[in-house]
């Protein structure tokens, strides 16, 4: 962690000299000699914090390295917030030409003071840094021996562990890989193995590895586990010795010798006339691939390579050729993991029914990763079966478990393989993620948005700091650190989350580098120089006394309604942080927005969600660093005119709650004139078309990624796509006119170039289709709500020509009485919706038409009284859904007999639904056992 912190302030540190030179005066060359420094540091730390935990005085000196760069990070903010204050540009704002006016020459000459105090500390802190390198040698430290030893025996004793409780759910998958390498192919295929530390990679690849089958088809075999510290020649040695050693021979003695290049000829040299099968296990990087590939022959003769990693893009990178096989690990089923934590805690006699609820709940914490059942299991199994309230202190006392201190700690040991292996802007990216509750689900574009807001997203030219954040979350995920939750149907990412063993694993690596902590429950008092707090479901009143809270830099809120008021705020913040970057509020029981925020200098994220806040004062002003404004689910109805002051505002997010004066518009808010001053805007959510000019305005937002704008007019329509034609860079368009009778006119001869739009929502009522609509090649989702086509055959059918749309939905969309999807059309499209079509009588798909489909619902067209014909044709469905439909189509459904054409049609499906709206709410049957398809 001291790596990540130090990384993080020297970007800080290069970008204050490079843009504050002026400002810095007498104190530049202390800065540039901290920056230097630490710089020196950095490499030796994350070895060194490798091997911290067996070494007292290497944690004493990581600790102070880390104190030392937080404080020089106080330093810089609070010399901000003294000296560059009222601009907006810049990295403390370009304000080198006020130098000569500053008046507070006192609180000058105590920052030089604390500068020169800091450059004391590190100079100590380096030559102690001096005294470990002679100590124990730089090679010693950097060696691969430890690193190697701790994984090989981490990866046995997994093994071992999960071979001893007859790990279950594994048959599937070894047959499928066996089968893999058993088939005919006589050129050398790729098999990649994929997924998280403790998932069973290597116990799965070791079954298929001794298979009796496996061993018979092949003359040489070999098992390599790699490793983080990757060593060319060692691993060629290892496979040489390996090799030799099958064959009963002594290795010859010029092995020893050679260089890689002529250890990689050996190798070729001795494969070339065999069949072999090698098993590379725990691979990390694409380069070690990349180095071995090279002494592996192909002479077609069906020899096959197998590898684990946690990492996708390793995985992708060694299977290239269409033969190669990639499989993904996935959790164990629920009943599966049920069997295997019966199986070890309790020696398969099933589980007592006095423990099985405390049990069930201890279960639920391992979400599917054997290694942690068997590990759990193991340490149930001593406990006395007749002592409840042991098991249930597991259960409470989980998080100590898995922290270091518990016996789980053979499985943190794992899991922080990967975490010890990612750069140190990425490990503050994750460990930010602590402050989540547990099964919380974590919004990705909030996520993002803190991420930028605090720094962690280190700037590279020609790209917005969006998309570096957004490459940033998918490494993670690569990584397997990071689990996909909810995503579109074009793929676009919603939400993420953590698994709980991670999870408890980074809360206490970031409670022990003072980095995050979690208030919980009832609280005395607050935590001591933190950089960043949670506050989850406060039970009684929170505790007073906010000066150990001058370091935060964010706050973010869970299930806090009733203690977060108003007044508690106003205290919290006027006696506590001044460096604020990141508020989050959310659901905090506000009436209004404290003073002291608008006083935060250094803050770039408010979010005010789901409060009861009813006016932003023209303070708003004030906060001229402000990046993130989030104001959804509030009554908020207008924005003063000092929002336009905030130059630096990358996302508006605003829309409202409660009772609309027109319930068909989509509810917005007015935007004061001369919104097209915010050019840093990349999301408008959901501005009011209040005028001709708002919309003209709009247009020089170039930057926007996402726009809502509600309340259309007719007349408005020309304005927008001219508007529209300057925003290039759209990905997301919604559009909502300002009642249902309203004509949305967007069939001009302007047409906006959005060649990288992705999603786009059209509220209202279109003559047809706009010609712009149909060339946008990238749209992957089309929503239109009360579009109100009329009957032509083109008139839904010309969507079909869009290449990559994978969802249409359509509510009140068309007046037809017959739709007819024609052969063709939507390649692509995974998901159709048809609501509310309300004079349809039949529907047709032809064949070749929608090959891709995958789920098909028609809800509330009640004159439909037969199925879709040519369903047979949508070989590839999965699931279909009639809901709210006529009852005679519902009764036909729920009666089909198998001999009638009907069910011919549908037989292939493996999900029918059907469902009616009953006291506002769903309810739903599924048919499928109904009629014999389990």
């Amino acid at each position: 962690m001291a790596e990540s912190v130090v990384g993080f302030l020297i970007n800080q540190l290069s970008t204050l000299l490079s843009q504050e030179s002026t400002l810095l005066g007498g104190l530049r060359p202390d800065v540039q000699f901290i920056k230097d420094e630490l710089g020196s540091m950095k490499a030796f730390l994350r070895q060194a914090e490798a091997k911290e935990d067996n070494d007292s005085q290497l944690q004493e000196w990581v600790k102070q390295v880390r104190e030392v760069a937080y404080d020089t990070e106080d330093v810089l903010d609070d010399f901000a917030f003294r000296f560059a204050r009222g601009d907006a540009d810049g990295f403390f704002g370009r304000v080198g030409k006020i130098y000569n006016s500053i008046k507070n020459l006192k609180a000058r000459h105590r920052i030089s003071l604390e500068i020169k105090d800091i450059k004391a500390r590190v100079v100590e802190i380096s030559a102690r840094h001096q005294r470990y390198q002679s100590l124990y040698g730089t090679q010693e430290i950097g060696s691969s021996s430890s690193h190697v030893a701790s994984a090989d025996c981490d990866i046995h004793d997994q093994a071992l562990l999960i071979e001893e409780a007859k790990l279950v759910g594994i048959d599937q998958p070894k047959n499928e890989l066996i089968s893999k390498i058993l088939d005919d192919h006589s050129h050398l295929k790729l098999v990649s193995v994929v997924g998280m530390g403790g998932l069973g990679k290597t116990t799965l690849v070791k079954k298929v590895y001794d298979d009796a089958a496996v061993k018979k088809q092949f003359q040489s075999h070999a098992w390599i586990t790699v490793s983080q510290n990757f060593q060319f020649k060692v691993i060629i040695k290892n496979l040489i010795q390996q090799l030799y050693d099958e064959i009963r021979q002594p290795v010859p003695p010029q092995v020893d010798s050679m260089d890689g290049i002529r250890l990689s000829e050996f190798v070729k040299d001795f494969l070339k006339e065999r069949r072999y099968i090698l098993v590379l296990d725990d691979l990390w990087t694409i380069d070690a691939w990349e180095a071995i590939k090279y002494v592996l022959p192909d002479y077609n003769i069906a020899s096959r390579v197998v590898l684990t990693t946690r990492i996708t893009d390793v995985a992708s990178a060694s299977c290239l050729t269409f033969h190669d096989f990639i499989h993904k690990m996935s959790p164990l089923s629920y009943e599966d993991s049920w069997t295997l934590f019966c199986n070890r805690t309790f020696q398969s006699n099933g589980c007592p029914s006095n423990l099985e609820e405390v049990c069930r709940k201890i279960l639920k914490k391992c979400e599917g990763l054997p290694l942690g059942i068997v590990t759990m299991g193991g340490v149930l199994a001593l406990k006395d079966k007749d002592k409840i309230d042991e098991w249930e202190m597991i259960f409470r006392g989980f998080g100590s478990e898995v922290d270091g201190s518990g016996k789980l700690d053979r499985i943190r040991k794992i899991l922080l393989l990967s975490y010890s292996d990612l750069p140190h802007h990425l490990k503050n990216c994750l460990l930010y993620l602590s402050i989540y509750p547990e099964d919380h689900p974590i919004d990705v574009d909030e996520i993002l948005g803190k991420w930028i807001a605090l720094g962690f997203i280190e700037e590279e030219e020609g790209m917005i700091a969006t998309d570096i954040a957004m490459r940033y979350l998918k490494e993670l995920v690569n990584r397997s650190l990071i689990q996909v939750k909810e995503t579109w149907d074009d793929g676009k990412l919603v939400n993420c989350g953590l698994h709980d063993f991670l999870r408890e694993i980074i809360v206490s690596k970031s409670k022990e580098q003072c980095f995050t902590a979690i208030i919980t429950g009832y609280c005395t008092r607050w935590p001591d120089k933190v950089r960043h707090l949670a506050i989850h479901n406060f039970t009684g009143n929170p505790p007073q006394g906010f000066s150990s809270l001058k370091c935060l830099r964010s706050v973010e809120t869970f299930g806090n309604e009733d203690s977060l008021t108003t007044s508690f705020l106003s205290k919290f913040l006027c006696g506590g942080p001044k460096f604020l970057k990141v508020l989050n509020l959310t659901g905090a029981e506000l009436d209004n927005i404290p003073k002291e925020v608008f006083k935060l200098f250094h803050l770039q994220y408010l979010d005010l969600s789901g409060t009861r806040v009813k006016i932003i004062p023209k303070s708003i002003g004030q906060l001229q660093n402000l990046e993130f404004l989030i104001l959804a689910e509030t009554t908020i109805m207008e924005l003063p005119v000092e929002i336009l002051k905030l130059r630096k505002l990358r996302s508006l997010n605003l829309y409202g709650i409660g009772d609309y004066s027109n319930n068909f518009a989509l509810w917005g808010f007015k935007s004061p004139d001369g919104i097209g001053k915010l050019t840093s805007l990349e999301r408008l959510h959901n501005i009011e078309a209040d005028s001709g000019k708002i919309v003209r305005e709009i247009g020089k937002l170039i930057q926007l990624r996402e726009l809502s704008i509600t309340k259309l007019r007719r007349e408005d329509g020309k304005e927008l796509l001219y508007s529209l034609s300057r925003l290039t860079n759209l990905r997301e368009l919604h559009i909502c006119s300002i009642k249902e009778e309203e004509t949305l006119d967007l069939q001009h001869s302007v047409s906006p170039r959005l060649g990288f739009l992705t999603r786009l929502w059209l509220n209202g009522h279109l003559e047809r289709v706009p010609e712009w609509v149909i060339s946008l090649q990238y749209l992957g989702t089309l929503v239109l709500l009360n579009s109100e086509l009329s009957e032509d055959e083109n008139a839904i059918g010309c969507l079909g020509h869009l290449p990559n749309l994978v969802h249409l939905f359509l509510l009140r969309a068309y007046e037809g009485e017959t739709l007819c999807f024609k052969a063709g059309r939507f390649q692509k499209l995974q998901r159709l919706d048809l609501v509310q079509f309300q004079r349809l009588k039949w529907v047709r798909v032809e064949e070749a038409s929608m090959p891709s489909l995958q789920e098909f619902a028609i809800v509330g067209s009640k004159l439909m009284t037969g199925l879709p014909l040519g369903l047979q044709n949508l070989t590839g469905l999965k699931f279909l859904q009639l809901f709210d439909m006529c009852d005679e189509l519902i009764h036909k459904v729920q009666n089909l007999d198998k001999q009638s054409e009907d069910y011919q049609t549908i037989s292939h499906i493996p999900q029918v639904c059907t469902g009616h709206w009953i006291n506002g709410d769903w309810k739903t049957e599924i048919l499928s056992e109904k009629i014999g398809k389990g």
